[in-house]
């Protein structure tokens, strides 16, 4: 949304007001809704007022600091609304009963506004829609597949499948990444205690020495003056800039298309080929089981599309659907993203050829996952040389730094 400055004349009095709409022509029917019997002389684009901008500022950081719902939680809450639409218990009986026994308390506030929403007359797609961002696209997909054919149940109990698969990738993903990180974090505290705590003692014999100290040491002296100065600060600017970074990436696109774009780019030694092959194994995974499931193509795309986190992925893939309105089949409008190998291309070829699209996009999904699986099972292995090599690193600018001038001595006494 943008903000203009709308001139308005009205019984021989000009004045301006501020509006806020999507574009130019919409400021003028915002401005003549509100005074009908003015005349709207012209809008020009101004940034936005002060309170708005303090509002908006203020709104995203209470978003950055609002916990996410746990994913456990809201499959828990899924599953038990499949079990008890089953059973054949009402939906308004079922929204109270999950809003009543979940403990998170989000969960239990959306629950009880839906039901109460659905009591007013509106359809349960209709009311889960306002918490899309909560519970995801797909939620909202299969919601509404399941209103369409009269079987919330099935459509439930397959939307539950689907977060347990992506939770349980997330999860192996994590934990592979958990250890080196763990090991990273504890070379990096071990290394900074030894300069505070070892470099110091070296100091006064370094200080005597009449040669110019060899660059090692040099650079083991300033990071002890940093670190014993400025520590304090280093800490709180590392800590702003994280802050930062992440409240950027969530609240601005731009930035966060560019970092996203770098992630995925080759200079990100398997970083960009996790994210890109857990991206590819959740789009395909949601796309082909909407698709089994009766929705349309057009209409799984736009759902599937939602469900991936990286910006520079999703532009590529919402190509798909606009190549498909043009005419293309779906290999060709794939086959323009350039994310997918020819072997998979021709497997969903011969799926649309045959009726039997649904069954390939479930082998391109399996190979996916298969391709992600041996990239987690052999994290360690991969990560193994870069770590040996950072730790030999830190190890030898340690060395090298506190004995050098030792070797160099007997010189400097002479």
């Amino acid at each position: 949304m943008k903000y203009f400055n709308v001139t308005i004349m009205e019984k021989g009095t000009r004045r301006q007001e501020t509006v806020k709409a999507a574009n130019k022509m919409a400021a003028i029917k915002v401005a003549k809704q509100k005074s009908p019997m003015a005349m709207v002389m012209k809008a020009i684009e101004t940034s936005a007022p002060l309170e708005d901008t303090l509002s908006e500022l203020s709104s995203k950081l209470r978003k950055s600091f609002k916990s996410k719902i746990p994913i456990n939680d809201k499959i828990s809450t899924i599953r038990q609304i499949a079990v008890m639409t089953d059973a054949g218990i009402p939906i308004t009986d079922t929204l109270e009963d999950v809003a009543d026994n979940t403990e998170n308390k989000q969960l239990k506030e959306i629950y009880s506004k839906m039901n109460s929403d659905i009591l007013a007359g509106n359809s349960m797609t209709d009311a889960m829609e306002p918490y899309t961002e909560q519970f995801g696209h797909v939620a909202l997909a299969m919601t509404n597949l399941g209103e369409r054919t009269g079987n919330l149940s099935e459509s439930y109990h397959k939307l539950a499948d689907m977060l347990e698969t992506i939770r349980d990738n997330t999860a192996k993903f994590k934990k592979a990444v958990r250890s080196p990180l763990i090991t990273l974090a504890a070379m990096g505290i071990a290394f900074t205690i030894l300069i505070m705590v070892v470099v110091p003692k070296f100091k006064d014999i370094f200080s005597k020495f009449k040669t110019e100290l060899p660059l090692p040491t040099q650079i083991l002296l300033k990071l002890e003056w940093a670190f014993s100065n400025y520590g304090l600060l280093i800490l709180m600017i590392l800590i702003g800039v994280i802050f930062a970074v992440k409240f950027f990436y969530k609240n601005n696109k731009d930035f966060k298309y560019k970092i996203d774009k770098m992630m995925i780019s080759p200079h990100f030694y398997l970083i960009n080929k996790a994210i890109f092959l857990s991206s590819m194994h959740k789009y395909n995974l949601v796309f082909g089981e909407l698709v089994k499931s009766g929705i349309p193509v057009s209409e799984a795309l736009d759902t599937a599309v939602g469900m991936v986190d990286n910006a520079a992925i999703k532009e590529q893939l919402l190509t798909v659907n606009a190549n498909i309105g043009r005419g293309m089949n779906l290999a060709e409008a794939f086959k323009l993203t350039g994310l997918y190998q020819n072997m998979l291309l021709q497997m969903i070829k011969a799926g649309e050829a045959g009726g039997q699209l649904d069954a390939m996009l479930d082998k391109v999904t399996n190979y996916y996952d298969m391709e992600f699986q041996d990239l987690i099972d052999n994290l360690s292995a991969y990560i193994e040389p870069i770590m040996m090599f950072f730790i030999a690193g830190l190890v030898l600018l340690m060395a090298l730094g506190i004995f050098m001038p030792m070797w160099d001595l007997g010189k400097a006494v002479k």
